[in-house]
């Protein structure tokens, strides 16, 4: 009788001069027996109690498959599998995980908790030349709301933190948008004053150059006598210093302008 098994299963030779027995993944041979190399999904609703929570549920599913390529692990799989069904060794295999799981459960790190059960899982699974492929933690959940609460407190956190940093960004800006405004309004001030002050000093140099004007072109100066007091030199000096000194009144009083 010729047999032939396709890549999902490995047929073991033994028995007429096969020693050791010669296994064959995927080919043709005449008597055979065969162990499965498919990669069976497993998933178990496991309960547990939290080391500070409620009792809770977790669902965890795997991938596991006997390393057809790998002659040593195939060999030492058929030792111990070998006319095992295929539900019965991932059921062997669930056993194992599931002993794992339950051993390091924890409920802060989802990701962290399914990393850990694979590399534990997988360096026991090896003993028994059976790889996992892969390892999920699917859910966690509890009658209580316990863990929802736990991550619901934990995004309300999250949201004030958000909130208040915002409201901080925002009063920063504000601050520096009137910081900016008052800025501006003191530099235009500046500029406005300037401009107020040389038009004042322009306006005063041209008042003081027509109220100088007839005095600087005129050629002689005559006093007239009221009758009373003396003619001369320290009259008209006099008279001088008292049209100076009342100067700056009747300037302005006349334009305004001090």
């Amino acid at each position: 009788i010729f047999f032939t098994c396709g890549p999902n299963e490995s047929m073991v030779v033994s028995g007429f001069c096969q020693s050791p027995p010669v296994m064959v993944a995927g080919g043709s041979v005449f008597q055979i027996q065969r162990i499965s190399l498919n990669t069976p999904s497993m998933s178990r609703v496991k309960r547990f109690i939290l080391a500070m929570g409620p009792p809770s549920q977790s669902l965890g599913i795997a991938q596991v498959k006997i390393q057809g390529q790998n002659k040593e692990m195939l060999a030492a799989a058929c030792q111990m599998f070998l006319r095992k069904p295929e539900a019965e060794i991932a059921h062997i295999a669930l056993e194992t995980l599931e002993g794992h799981q339950r051993a390091i459960m924890i409920y802060k790190d989802r990701q962290k908790f399914s990393q850990q059960v694979f590399k534990v899982a997988s360096s026991d699974l090896v003993n028994m030349d059976i790889s996992v492929v892969s390892y999920t933690l699917k859910d966690v959940h509890d009658d209580q709301d316990y863990l929802h609460s736990l991550g619901k407190a934990k995004r309300d956190a999250g949201i004030r933190e958000a909130k208040a940093k915002q409201e901080k960004v925002s009063a920063q800006y504000l601050s520096e948008i009137k910081m900016a405004k008052e800025l501006k309004k003191a530099t235009f001030d500046i500029e406005v004053n300037t401009r107020r002050a040389q038009a004042d000093l322009s306006y005063q140099l041209q008042v003081a150059e027509e109220i100088s004007g007839p005095l600087t072109s005129a050629n002689k100066i005559t006093l007239v006598s009221s009758g009373s007091g003396t003619m001369g030199a320290a009259t008209v000096t006099g008279e001088v210093l008292d049209i100076l000194s009342h100067l700056p009144e009747s300037v302005e009083r006349l334009t305004g302008v001090t």
